[in-house]
């Protein structure tokens, strides 16, 4: 109580001397007002001692700023709170303050501060660097730096997945942590038990789990701290460092268009919930796990809710952060899943979701049930990869179906069914060279009968004309009319579509009396190409006539 009067006193006191010649802050506490009218005539209400120094230098220590010199009058007060309070009392550097106010510097500068002050200090100061280096508005700022936070981040994420598959592959090899029911063992010898096997086999220590936690969350809560502490301090040019509607990042959202974050925070926080759970199969889990897991999710759904609310209470700087890493977090999450992606990276495989059939001989018949096992896309057959893959294909996953064909080709080169489907998807993706190299790394396994060489050879053919090969697309073309035309409606019509693209390319090449030759087998399957033949002989008859 007695500080807080001593610190009033010492504002009113500033106030008086904020007034007063700088030669002298004390000299005359109560000066005659006639010599100094003329210092106020433009502006009858001065600003008070509290506008003129920001609100956080009484939180934390400030950078030293320039001297009294470097300004004139009145119209400098000083950033450190301890030349404040010196000038007042008559001290040159301040500390006689504590004899009089007691706490008042010692909460500046020492005792009052706790240890999560430094850090937030020293995230502002790398801000404030960070701004005065780029001139960037706050706002960019603030979602740059989150970038760069998370960015940073991603190592220890990576190096946990690589640790958590190393984990779940050699999970069944270890024994339980805990002793059997009836086992006879004591609790310590089976965890030393188990610890050993786990030594022996390599497995890593089960608290890599949390190491990406333990990492990132503290780091949330720093940043999360340091932008409101900026916000509510009214950090120098916070007031408008924004754009849009959130012009001002110190205020709290305000109208309609301010619900914009709380309403993208709790929304960004539900779908990432729903990303996160996609590949758990709650209802196949049983027992007190599986009823944890399911009010687990179901507590994050409702937290979607009272963070909605939470977003009115918090200034739109903080928003502004919470929202990038929220975007984050679900571009990180969207990325992860993809097996592309994972490959790239080094990751493991994800698990995928196989139903088979239990029905050994010794089980009767009605016991037999289908259950659901996960198996990881590493351990599975190169023939059952490619009938995965055609099953993303079928559903337009092109993105999850070429990791599949890949590890298939590499599982088993001879497999032509999906050496062809790695060529056709990596030739819709654009990727011609590669595609024409599985096409004709097809092409010599397949026999002269069967219908996937026309298949391959079309392949190939489009590959090399569409990243510019003519010749060598023409070649491979060519051969397609070598073979017999296939019997089945689907290879008849790749047969016959292979010779119109033969007949085009051709044309454009200048040979067209080859061309109306390819063009005119084409013609005995669809007659819509007798337009394409009779467009070749016009152009013929116009050369002859050129040339006679």
């Amino acid at each position: 109580m007695g500080s807080t009067t001593q610190l009033r006193h010492l504002r009113r006191c500033r106030r008086l001397s904020s007034f007063s010649p700088p030669s002298s802050p004390l000299r005359n506490p109560n000066p005659p007002l006639s010599p100094f009218l003329p210092r106020f005539a433009s502006n009858p209400f001065p600003q008070p001692f509290h506008g003129g120094i920001p609100s956080r230098s009484f939180s934390r220590p400030s950078w030293p700023g320039p001297s009294d010199d470097s300004r004139g009058g009145d119209a400098y007060i000083s950033s450190d709170p301890e030349v404040e309070l010196g000038a007042i009392l008559g001290s040159e550097d301040g500390r006689e303050v504590s004899s009089v106010g007691g706490t008042i510097v010692e909460g500046v500068a020492g005792d009052g501060e706790s240890l999560w002050d430094y850090p937030v200090g020293a995230v502002v100061a790398l801000l404030d660097g960070y701004h005065d280096l780029t001139g960037l508005p706050w706002w960019v700022i603030i979602s740059t730096s989150t970038l760069a936070l998370r960015f940073s981040l991603l190592p220890v994420l990576i190096l946990q997945l690589k640790k958590a598959g190393k984990i779940a592959e050699l999970l069944p090899k270890l024994p339980p942590p805990l002793p059997p029911p009836l086992s006879g063992r004591s609790f310590r010898e089976q965890y030393l038990f188990f610890q050993q096997k786990r030594r022996e086999l390599g497995c890593p220590s089960f608290l890599w789990n949390f190491a990406f936690f333990t990492v990132q969350f503290p780091c949330f809560l720093l940043w999360m701290t340091s932008i409101r502490s900026m916000c509510l301090s009214n950090h120098p040019g916070f007031d408008l460092g924004g754009t849009l509607w959130f012009q001002n990042l110190t205020d709290f959202p305000h109208g309609v268009l301010g619900s914009t974050f709380p309403i993208l925070i709790a929304s960004l926080h539900y779908i990432n919930v729903q990303i996160s759970f996609q590949t758990v199969q709650l209802a196949n889990l049983r027992g007190m796990l599986g009823l944890l897991a399911k009010y687990y999710k179901l507590y994050l759904d409702i937290l979607a809710i009272p963070l909605l609310l939470v977003g009115f209470c918090i200034p739109q700087g903080s928003l502004v952060y919470w929202t990038t890493n929220s975007l984050f977090t679900l571009f990180q999450q969207l990325s992860l899943k993809n097996t592309y992606v994972r490959a790239e990276l080094g990751l493991p495989a994800l698990k995928v979701l196989e139903k088979k059939t239990i029905a050994p001989e010794n089980i009767p018949p009605e016991s037999c049930s289908s259950i659901d096992i996960e198996l990881s896309v590493e351990s599975l057959p190169p023939e059952k990869l490619l009938e995965l893959a055609l099953q993303e294909l079928a559903a337009g996953n092109q993105d999850r179906a070429l990791p599949l064909l890949r590890i298939a080709t590499e599982k088993d080169p001879d497999l032509v069914r999906a050496l062809i489907a790695m060529g056709q998807t990596l030739c819709s993706k654009g990727s011609f060279v590669e595609s024409a190299e599985y096409f004709e790394r097809a092409i010599p396994k397949i026999e002269e009968e069967d219908a996937l060489l026309v298949l391959a050879c079309f392949g190939a053919g489009v590959s090399h004309i569409l990243q510019g090969n003519k010749q060598e697309g023409i070649k491979h073309l060519k051969r397609i009319a070598e073979l017999r035309e296939p019997d089945e409606p689907m290879d008849k019509a790749c047969y016959h579509k292979g010779l119109v693209m033969l007949g085009s390319t051709l044309f454009q090449e200048g040979e067209k009396a080859e061309a109306v030759k390819y063009l005119r087998i084409a013609a005995t399957y669809d007659p819509a190409v007798n337009a394409y033949v009779k467009e070749c002989e016009d152009a013929m008859e116009v050369t002859n006539q050129s040339t006679g």
